[in-house]
């Protein structure tokens, strides 16, 4: 019989945009800087454009997933007060380090995402490593297979990114589980989750197609130029993921 564990991760932080920029960030456009989630069945039980947004998922035996996001403008940004809340049940603990660890990532590429890419259309890509991704060292690996150990936030590395080829690259997050990596024209996350209980994995978020809305409203030509895009990605990274790790 599994116990349920009710959990609060709560996260501050100063964004350089304007509360309205926040919210499509945080609505509409999530693909940006997370992960796409116009799929999930949230409902909007607090709506009040660009203040604050309360979603929330429920299922049997008390079971439920909130997401809050307060967000109050002030003299150079605005600042976002994050409460994410529900119920984990088989290992709770490490479900919820791990949750508490993702949260803080995300929120950091959502500043990078305001500050960098706000406006421009993204396509995005999800790149996880095979079995051999799972190993201890796994995601030190990555980072080695880079020049990347012990790299810290702030530094310029030239290097030639799978999906990318030769560009300059700043490492903005890196810790013991994440890297961080911003060109002109794409993010890259990296996400060592092998330390989890998981697989070394990335996202991708491109946004050299310049300017317009992350999700839909798009021609027939522009579907057909992100699909290729997001294609040619997710071959590059796959192919590269899959040697480091055979």
């Amino acid at each position: 019989m599994t116990e349920n564990h009710p959990f609060e991760i709560v996260q501050d932080v100063e964004l350089a945009a304007a509360p309205e920029r926040i919210w499509k960030a945080v609505t509409d456009d999530t693909a940006a800087w997370m992960f796409p989630t116009d799929q999930w069945p949230a409902v909007r039980t607090v709506d009040e454009r660009p203040a604050h947004l309360v979603t929330r998922m429920e299922g049997p035996d008390g079971w439920f997933n909130q997401l809050e996001h307060v967000i109050t403008a002030g003299p150079d940004g605005a600042h976002l007060h994050y409460v994410h809340s529900g119920v984990l049940t088989d290992n709770w603990e490490q479900q919820y380090d791990g949750a508490a660890k993702h949260t803080a990532f995300y929120l950091h590429t959502l500043g990078e995402y305001l500050t960098h890419f706000d406006g421009r259309a993204v396509v995005f890509v999800d790149v996880q490593g095979p079995d051999g991704a799972t190993a201890p060292d796994a995601f030190e690996a990555f980072l080695a297979s880079f020049g990347l150990s012990g790299v810290i936030p702030g530094e310029k590395k030239d290097l030639d990114v799978p999906g990318l080829g030769p560009v300059e690259a700043t490492v903005d997050y890196a810790n013991e589980y994440f890297l961080g990596l911003r060109t002109a024209d794409a993010m890259v996350r990296v996400f060592g989750r092998n330390l989890l209980g998981d697989r070394v994995g990335l996202t991708v978020h491109d946004f050299s197609l310049g300017s317009g809305d992350s999700v839909g409203g798009g021609t027939t030509a522009d579907d057909a130029a992100r699909t290729a895009l997001a294609d040619h990605h997710a071959a590059a990274w796959g192919a590269y993921l899959g040697k480091l790790y055979a």
